[in-house]
């Protein structure tokens, strides 16, 4: 019998809807990262990229646990002298709410190019509606499957 080896040839693409209402920014953006680096597919290799597109949809409706919505700061610079520029949380999402979904993501993908191929197969919208319906998305309840943990 011959080893199973994954090629780039036998790799399938799926496209997943989920909805992040009332869902906590971490625990969505775990299961996300998993998706987009295709961990739930019996062919995963770590040195492929194997993941499926993800679509989510109402980003401006996550919730962070405790006291985080007041305190969490996102930093970034423009590569200047001085250039440290900082935002908070609700700051963030009065500006783009999508932005927090996808640096939470983003973080949890590898630190090279295979990370940032997983990384563009990622949407995410603001609102209810999204362009993708052509693709036929499957919705991906995580509601149920994180309310439990």
């Amino acid at each position: 019998m011959k080893t199973f080896v994954t090629t780039t040839a036998t790799i399938e693409r799926d496209w997943w809807v989920v909805d992040a209402q009332g869902l906590r920014l971490g625990r969505l953006a775990t299961e996300v990262a998993s998706l987009l680096k295709g961990k739930h597919k019996p062919y995963f290799a770590p040195y492929l990229d194997c993941g499926d597109h993800v679509v989510v949809i109402n980003a401006g409706e996550i919730v962070l646990s405790g006291s985080k919505a007041e305190k969490k700061v996102y930093y970034h610079h423009s590569g200047y002298p001085g250039g440290l520029r900082e935002s908070k949380f609700l700051e963030l999402m009065e500006r783009h709410p999508e932005r927090a979904v996808e640096l939470a993501i983003k973080g949890m993908l590898p630190k090279n190019r295979l990370g940032r191929q997983m990384f563009r197969k990622l949407k995410v919208y603001a609102g209810p509606s999204h362009p993708h319906a052509a693709q036929q998305p499957v919705v991906l309840d995580l509601n149920n499957r994180l309310k439990t943990l």
